[in-house]
């Protein structure tokens, strides 16, 4: 994978001290805004990839690239991606994918028209820690209820309450508690138990925006409740009980550090699975994989995810009134 990184915020700074952990992948470029020089060049020296480029355009055109990963803010996610796919690109897309589902399935049509990779940068699918949980869900028996709980205090909350505009609080650059930290508490309980009969969002809203949460995701039989919250500290965990048992993550779910489990008269059992210290590294290490085979039937599958955790994200949006019903494209 000979990779374009677009943006220079702070998810890019936390995996590139770790690219190099990945085979295959080669950095050929990062991407900014031309105010951002300065910066670019500095990770460019820092990480040692091979050019900067301050003009989107001109990245999309360099031959030497085949891939680009979108780290710029959430509402750019979309046309950053339409436009590297109209350039002939594989497309590594930070969460959340988009903000609106007819997006995603234009883009997904693009990616299937012109043959290229499309994928969500979601780390906590990919992760081996995860995977298990998936594979032995069967030694909880009959699940009643699931919980996944990430809160985790900004270090921007007081910079919002004082008036400043934040695109991590701002309701028109898809900012919110909800789209940051939740989407992994989503995609955590979706990959395990599927879509939802129905969702809730009960969120606690400052100037229009989402600053913490309570989303409630109906089964039928059971019940997964996601807590989210950028303004306020707790207890980072999720967990899975059932008749027969539980299994339980201490730590956020997008990296799921190690899993905890017990069936009921035997004793507990701590396992740690994790190929890597870093959370991102298993999932650019599938990524390099399925750009090197041209997998397109796991980028399909990887998208079936992605759109069924957008599509509970958008209901429990409007349930709150947070987007108006109109916008639905059903």
């Amino acid at each position: 994978m000979r990779l374009a990184v677009l943006g220079s915020g702070m998810i890019v700074r936390d995996f590139l001290p770790h690219a190099s952990d990945v085979d295959g992948l080669e950095l050929v470029a990062i991407c900014g805004r031309p105010g951002s020089a300065q910066r670019l060049e500095q990770i460019r020296s820092e990480f040692g990839i091979d050019r900067v480029h301050t003009d989107l355009d001109a990245c999309l055109a360099d031959p030497d690239i085949d891939t680009v990963w979108i780290a710029v803010p959430n509402s750019l996610h979309a046309a950053y991606a339409r436009r590297a796919l109209e350039a002939g690109k594989h497309v590594v897309c930070e969460k959340p994918f988009v903000l609106d589902e007819q997006e995603l399935r234009d883009l997904r049509a693009m990616a299937e028209d012109r043959d290229l990779i499309l994928v969500e940068a979601i780390s906590t699918i990919h992760l081996a820690n995860y995977r298990w949980i998936q594979e032995n869900l069967h030694r909880v028996g009959e699940i009643r209820v699931v919980q996944s709980d990430y809160s985790q205090f900004s270090s921007r909350f007081d910079r919002f309450r004082s008036g400043e505009v934040i695109p991590a609080f701002d309701p028109a650059q898809g900012g919110g508690a909800l789209l940051d930290i939740g989407i992994y508490t989503i995609h955590f309980v979706v990959g395990l138990l599927g879509r939802p009969r129905s969702v809730r969002y009960t969120p606690n809203v400052e100037r229009g925006v989402d600053t913490s949460g309570v989303l409630v995701l109906d089964y039928g039989d059971r019940t997964a409740v996601c807590v989210c919250a950028k303004d306020s500290d707790g207890p980072i965990r999720s967990k899975i009980q059932g008749v027969d048992g539980w299994i339980a993550v201490d730590g956020p779910a997008n990296a799921v550090p190690q899993v905890s489990s017990r069936r009921r008269g035997e004793q507990i059992q701590t396992r740690d699975l994790s190929v890597h210290p870093h959370r991102m590294v298993e999932e650019f290490r599938t990524f390099v994989d399925m750009v090197a085979r041209h997998d397109t039937a796991a980028r399909d599958r990887l998208l079936d995810h992605s759109q069924a955790v957008l599509a509970v994200a958008t209901a429990a949006r409007r349930s709150a009134g947070l987007i108006p019903t109109e916008q639905d494209p059903s």
